[in-house]
């Protein structure tokens, strides 16, 4: 699967490395596109899942204010009610990242 922002992909990874979370696929850390994300101030703490981290995604004019979010470090007990570890993997605001297959 792909994170197409315009013309740019931030991210690819076979989708069976993929893990999907309240209907948002989230991406694996090896799967971002370097120089693509930048961290952003906005804050946002999930009651089972944590504090997220915000990115600016994108380079260029195909760039994604706060477009993507990820758990740096998940509260560990949210691990078994997704199935894995997922730390530091990346979602996409659907609004303004495409996710293609």
């Amino acid at each position: 699967m792909k994170a197409v922002i315009g013309t740019t992909v931030v991210a690819e990874a076979p989708t069976e490395d993929l893990v999907k979370i309240e209907g948002n696929w989230y991406f694996p850390p090896a799967s971002l596109t370097e120089g693509a994300f930048e961290k952003s101030p906005t804050a946002y703490h999930c009651p089972w899942k944590g504090d997220a981290q915000y990115w600016n995604v994108g380079t260029g004019a195909d760039l994604a204010p706060d477009g993507g979010w990820s758990y740096p470090e998940p509260i560990p007990s949210s691990f078994d009610r997704v199935g894995q570890d997922y730390s530091g993997y990346v979602a996409f605001d659907k609004s303004q990242v495409a996710l293609t297959e």
